[in-house]
């Protein structure tokens, strides 16, 4: 694990040997690159496009589904494949080739759908199950519409979420505007499932998610850095701001933090940069990319 922001790479000395190695920048979207305007700002793209100049390799590792995280992409002239839903799903947007898919198990989803419906969880969660690609809900709650409004996709409402379990999910979503209720989702299935068996994180303090145990930001960046582009983790750098990103801050030779990020991401990061809204990801390009 990385040391806080405290470490040895703040000297002048080590952040240039640092920087000098930085092959591949990898970036996340909600609440890293992108905030309350679900925009990229200029000054964002302007930086990463200076990256770009530099013969640096800039890529995106998302919660967001394949299909909500293309526009952001393609509005960065990104070349590599796309890490969506946690590194579950990456696939090439040019050449369409899917690297990876890594989908839950269906007696998995099963066993989750009934912990979800049980009487005193039910009217509290919107649950949302990813299918190639595709949002399936059991209806239209104000939570999914919010949520379909800012991924710019359009969910189908089937009712029992059971009818569509012939195919394996991709990710499966828990939301409540009840954080508490979350945290207790995170803690009571954290104790019935091992890291072998489910990864569980939250991407936002709203959102309780479940991937295939191999699945997380950490495993995909390694598969694109060192399978795809033959790098190593010294020679990658990694930005992001929730507890789904710790294990991409973990694995990069750079590791920041957004300002916005819980204590708890910070404390696993090398610096921790401005918030999103004070184009944060911006401050952390220039500072070890760019200086």
């Amino acid at each position: 694990m990385h040391k806080g922001p405290t470490s040895d790479l703040t000297s002048a000395g080590n952040q240039a040997l640092a920087t000098q190695d930085i092959k591949l920048l990898v970036l996340d979207i909600d609440g890293t690159i992108s905030g309350e305007s679900n925009t990229l700002s200029v000054p964002v793209k302007q930086a990463i496009a200076a990256v770009q100049a530099k013969g640096i390799h800039v890529a995106i590792a998302t919660g967001r589904m394949y299909c909500s995280a293309l526009r952001f992409h393609q509005e960065i002239n990104c070349l590599l494949p796309l890490m969506a839903y946690q590194g579950a799903w990456i696939q090439d947007p040019a050449s369409q080739k899917i690297y990876r898919h890594w989908s839950v198990s269906r007696e998995i989803a099963h066993q989750l759908l009934d912990y979800f419906e049980q009487p005193q969880l039910r009217s509290h969660l919107s649950v949302h199950f990813y299918i190639n690609d595709q949002l399936y809900v059991r209806e239209l709650s104000q939570e999914t519409q919010t949520y379909a409004k800012r991924s710019g996709i359009a969910p189908i409402p089937v009712g029992d979420l059971r009818q569509v379990l012939s195919n394996e999910p991709t990710k499966i979503l828990a939301l409540s505007e009840d954080t508490e209720v979350i945290n207790q989702l995170l803690g009571d299935l954290r104790r019935q499932y091992t890291p072998a068996e489910l990864y569980l994180t939250t991407s936002v303090a709203t959102f309780f998610e479940a991937t295939n145990p191999l699945v997380n930001k950490g495993t995909a960046v390694r598969y694109l850095a060192e399978e795809l582009l033959g790098l190593q983790s010294n020679n990658v750098m990694t930005i992001g701001d929730n507890f789904n990103d710790l294990e991409m801050l973990q694995y990069a030779g750079i590791g920041v933090a957004m300002g916005n990020a819980p204590a708890g991401v910070k404390a696993v990061a090398q610096w921790v940069a401005p918030t999103v809204e004070e184009d944060g990801v911006v401050s952390a390009i220039n500072k070890f990319l760019l200086s």
